[in-house]
């Protein structure tokens, strides 16, 4: 398979029920919010009236709701290229979408980016979206993101980075499959815990793990400023990179 090629992994129940998410990995949910708060808290360094904000990766729409409550002066847009999840985020942001406040696109994260001019959105936002990506076709992201932003915006992810000490993320992956079995042993929900197995092999496969510090090395060596962590614990991290300016 073509490593810059979009890949579908939450079709059927596990894209269904995707909500489980939040009983599973408490952490994520956490994230989301972390993502919407550093979002409330951000500045930008140029006047405007209203901030064109771009989410990665909406899923059913857990991060796009701390991003619309975050600040009443955006203008988002989330993409998603799974049908499942975001139907779920329709109905979960009817509002949002009522009011305009927000715009839902089918489509791939990459194709998305390649279609907008450069330098036109002030803020990238994504969470738990970049650590599914094959390694290039992250790597391709990235440099979309880079080159979409305007001169002192800024892109935030909080996210699965890998621990760089191996046997401490061996540690850390081994305590989240027992949650697993904790959850779904307790709601009888075995089909569940199968699709979640399969689906953290995915993310622990060399073509998709995203330990941190390449990762922050990869987003300076294309051009981010300010490189930052804010937040990390065990595998879950916030970090956010701004684009220069001129």
């Amino acid at each position: 398979m073509n490593k810059a090629t979009a890949e579908k992994l939450f079709s059927g129940p596990i894209g269904e029920e995707y909500e489980m998410l939040k009983r599973i990995c408490p952490a994520a949910a956490d994230i989301s919010r972390r993502v919407g708060e550093f979002v409330a808290n951000w500045t930008p360094r140029f006047p405007t009236e209203s901030l064109n904000l771009v989410e990665l990766g909406c899923g059913t729409g857990v991060t796009t709701l701390n991003l619309i409550n975050a600040r009443p002066d955006t203008v988002i847009t989330s993409v998603d290229n799974e049908p499942t999840m975001l139907n779920q985020a329709r109905r979960n942001l009817a509002d949002a979408v009522a009011q305009g406040r927000l715009r839902l696109f089918e489509n791939d994260a990459l194709s998305y980016l390649r279609e907008l001019p450069s330098a036109s959105v002030d803020i990238l936002a994504s969470a738990y979206t970049l650590h599914n990506f094959l390694n290039d076709y992250r790597a391709r992201v990235l440099e979309e993101i880079f080159r979409v932003l305007k001169p002192g915006g800024i892109f935030v992810n909080g996210d699965r980075y890998a621990l760089d000490d191996s046997l401490a993320h061996l540690r850390a992956t081994q305590e989240e499959v027992k949650q697993y079995f904790r959850v779904f042993t307790e709601l009888n929900r075995v089909d569940l815990l199968e699709q979640w197995i399969v689906h953290l092999f995915s993310d622990e496969s060399p073509d998709h793990v995203m330990p941190l510090e390449p990762n922050l090395s990869a987003m300076r060596e294309i051009g981010f400023d300010a490189v930052t962590v804010h937040f990390r614990e065990d595998v879950n991290a916030l970090v956010s990179g701004s684009k220069p300016w001129p």
